[in-house]
């Protein structure tokens, strides 16, 4: 089985799919972190999806398919694997859906002006990579990371005209994916207020 993970930014889907996989025993798959990660290393790939993401867009089909059949191939992902980031749009769906079929996917439902707070309060260790959000998970030390001590940073697309965009871009092309999968009966909703675990026991009611 092959689970997506569907919601505005900042909804908890990245949260809630590490519980989802420590649960079933089946890797989460990020297409936004394999992308970071190429921006990082300033590959050919990661400098075109830089462009996009600093723009607050969506990185093209093409370089996101090729990730996620590059990765649904592997052998970690043979008894299913849980989708964080992917499929963005109705073609990405149909194209998932002719690479297996075997999908279903869960709705996190938060309102935009919480996920706006949520994201503009996430900061990053840009040495370890360690997350925190100044509200629900700050550091101990004024922005400072508690692993190693480096300034912590606000990343480019956690800033509010980015965030606003994106929520732009995800209402055109990311939310009629929620009506593709509810029409096929592949699709549940879950509430996504309160905490961390309070979410995760309505998810597992859910499914």
């Amino acid at each position: 089985m092959i689970y997506i993970l569907l919601g505005l930014p900042g909804a908890g889907k990245g949260t809630q799919g590490e519980l989802l996989s420590r649960k079933l025993g089946i890797p989460k798959i990020s297409t936004g972190d394999i992308l970071r990660e190429a921006v990082k290393k300033g590959t050919p790939l990661g400098l075109k999806a830089k462009e996009a993401m600093d723009r607050g867009e969506l990185v093209s089909d093409d370089i996101v398919i090729g990730i996620v059949k590059e990765k649904l191939q592997s052998d970690d992902c043979s008894r299913g694997c849980i989708l964080d980031g992917f499929p963005r749009n109705i073609p990405q769906a149909e194209e998932l859906d002719r690479i297996d079929g075997n999908v279903f996917a869960i709705y996190i439902n938060v309102p935009e002006e919480e996920v706006i707070k949520r994201l503009c309060a996430r900061r990053v260790c840009p040495s370890c990579g360690a997350l925190y959000n100044l509200i629900t998970n700050p550091p101990r030390d004024d922005e400072k990371c508690d692993r190693c001590g480096t300034p912590l940073i606000q990343r480019d697309d956690d800033k509010e005209e980015v965030i606003r965009e994106r929520i732009r871009v995800y209402r055109e092309k990311t939310e009629p994916i929620i009506n593709y999968y509810r029409e096929r009966g592949k699709l549940v909703e879950v509430d996504g207020h309160g905490s961390i675990n309070e979410v995760f026991s309505r998810l597992e009611a859910a499914l």
